[in-house]
């Protein structure tokens, strides 16, 4: 069995920590992205299983990423947004460009196990 991957797009440097640790305590491979930019750099040069993204984020945002992954790549790649930013509207923006998930901030991480493990199960 392949080790899943999943690139992590938080420019907060202690959430980013703590969801590489916990990431890893559940036996996936994380690469970090401390903004948009970076981010987007990891997603056209390497091949991931899950993209966690924050919404607000230095150079692009999570709603742009979320778009240039849909639009641009043509990709389904599960997306799993983390954010502060719980308004309805923002949360509709976000599905509504293609995200998978969305879980807002302070989230449980053992919520986060369990979603990030649904995301990323294999299709039936």
């Amino acid at each position: 069995m392949t080790i899943k991957r999943i690139l992590v797009a938080e420019d907060n440097k202690l959430i980013q920590e703590t969801l590489v640790f916990k990431l890893h305590k559940d036996g996936y491979e994380v690469v970090k992205a401390i903004d948009g930019k970076e981010c987007l750099e990891h997603l056209k040069s390497d091949k991931f299983d899950l993209l966690i993204t924050d919404l607000y984020m230095p150079f692009f945002s999570g709603h742009e990423i979320i778009a240039m992954v849909r639009s641009e790549m043509k990709s389904d790649l599960p997306i799993l947004v983390l954010s502060a930013a719980g308004a309805e509207e923002t949360v509709i923006k976000a599905f509504e460009l293609g995200a998978d998930d969305y879980m807002i901030k302070p989230f449980s991480l053992s919520e986060l196990s369990v979603r990030v493990k649904k995301l990323i199960a294999p299709k039936e």
